[in-house]
């Protein structure tokens, strides 16, 4: 599947629907909606799965043609009177987009496809907008890091970030344009650095909401917002992975202190963003300077051992146990400087989870294609790319049953993330003179 890249990180509808509930084709959006999420299933669950002995073989060729009919139906829909058949529209992409790789079929439709995000962003409900901006992140993903994905992110990034930062808009249509913005930006954003530095100080401005007030109390804040905060800090964390040595540091001096109070907040999920930030600017930090160390160091400690041991009866068991694990995590990294790593299979392929910035990035994937996220790492080029796994590998049925040792695929895991590490270094150098 060729397509352009940098390798810079290790980051047409033809017909309108009539009155509103059928297209052309006489199907209503509802049923079209269900029947392109119960295809992309079906053909999820099948990508995997050997062929039976019986050798019965799918006709994978109409089986495409006929999706993709559907799915251009579902573009038209998205330019729909109504706002119902609209969204069955963007839920049916969403699923369509996270659950198959259709870099061929999107590169020709990818102007259609943005405006019509555009307008759902600009004039669409709360919910139209989150699904929107959910869809754009996924359509940034199938593109890749090449010129068609920065084409649209340097269109929509600017109506992302207006309603990121409008407080009056509806907080999942923020939540939403938040992990799009850090997606789309660490996907997307050109080595020109403004588009890198536009993106962090919006996602900056919004979680600084949490930060405490003049007179050390932390702020009250809505339902809802800490789900906001929390997603604007881990997509702005995602994008602190791509700034160079000077701009780290400036960041470990004015955020440290700060995310070390919001410890304290009354929100878990809140709180768990903060620690796994502070572990990965830690991270960063140590990478710069293998001596680096917080100067309220032991107070964090302290901080994040009775966290990781909190036993409050008031707070939910589940909540509790998520807490102390990821507590437990934190701490050890910055007290021994160690992670535990995590294996993630997929197919007979592997990749190793060992330290908080690949963690990161691997759940910011994760976020946007969900159950999804397994079948792109096999077969998107930009995943294989960001995560080091070279092309997609093409098996046959022997090769599909035998067996790739642990140690082989963890050293060369291991191998290629560190010379994409390097690589990122290289590109932090070219921003610096820049930021």
């Amino acid at each position: 599947m060729p397509r352009s890249k940098k390798g810079k990180r290790g980051g047409t509808g033809s017909s309108k629907g009539k009155n509103g509930v059928k297209g052309e084709s006489g199907v209503s959006d509802d049923d079209l909606a269900s029947d392109v999420l119960s295809h992309y299933s079906s053909a999820s669950e099948t990508a995997s799965v050997p062929e039976e002995a019986s050798g019965e073989v799918v006709d994978e060729q109409t089986a495409q043609e006929e999706t993709e009919d559907k799915l251009k139906q579902c573009i038209d829909n998205l330019m729909d009177k109504s706002a119902k058949n609209r969204m069955a529209a963007l839920e049916s992409l969403r699923l369509a987009f996270s659950s198959r790789v259709l870099y061929d079929f999107l590169l020709e439709r990818r102007f259609t496809i943005s405006d019509c995000l555009d307008r759902s962003l600009r004039k669409g409900g709360g919910d139209e907008q989150a699904a929107a901006a959910t869809v754009f992140a996924l359509l940034c993903v199938q593109l890749g890091g090449g010129v068609e994905g920065e084409e649209g992110f340097k269109v929509l990034r600017p109506i992302l970030s207006s309603i990121l930062i409008d407080g009056s808009a509806s907080l999942s249509a923020r939540q939403s344009c938040a992990r799009a913005l850090g997606m789309c930006c660490y996907v997307s954003a050109s080595d020109d650095a403004e588009d890198l530095l536009k993106s962090i100080g919006h996602l900056e401005s919004v979680f600084a909401g949490a930060y405490p007030l003049g007179d050390g109390s932390l702020p009250s804040v809505k339902a809802g917002t800490p789900a906001l905060h929390s997603a604007a800090l881990q997509s702005w964390t995602l994008l602190a992975t791509l700034c160079p040595a000077s701009r780290i540091n400036s960041i470990l001096n004015h955020h440290l202190p700060r995310l070390h109070e919001c410890l304290e907040s009354s929100d878990v999920n809140f709180r768990i963003a903060v620690g796994e930030t502070i572990a990965l600017l830690y991270e960063l930090g140590r990478d710069i300077d293998q001596e680096f160390e917080y100067e309220d160091c032991d107070a964090l400690c302290d901080s994040l051992k009775s966290l990781a041991t909190d036993g409050n009866k008031h707070r939910a068991k589940n909540d509790r146990r998520k807490q102390r694990s990821i507590f437990r995590e934190v701490l050890n990294y910055i007290e021994n400087d160690d992670f535990t790593d995590e294996k993630i299979q997929f197919g007979i392929e592997a990749i190793y989870i060992d330290g908080w910035m690949r963690h990161r990035i691997y759940d910011a994937f994760k976020e946007v294609l969900e159950s999804g996220v397994r079948h792109h790492l096999q077969f998107n080029p930009l995943l294989r790319d960001i995560f080091g796994l070279g092309p997609p590998l093409i098996l046959d049925a022997a090769v599909k049953s035998s067996k790739i040792s642990r140690t082989e695929r963890h050293l060369f895991n291991s191998a290629a993330f560190k010379a994409r590490t390097k690589l990122r270094n290289k590109v932090r150098d070219k921003r610096a003179d820049v930021m």
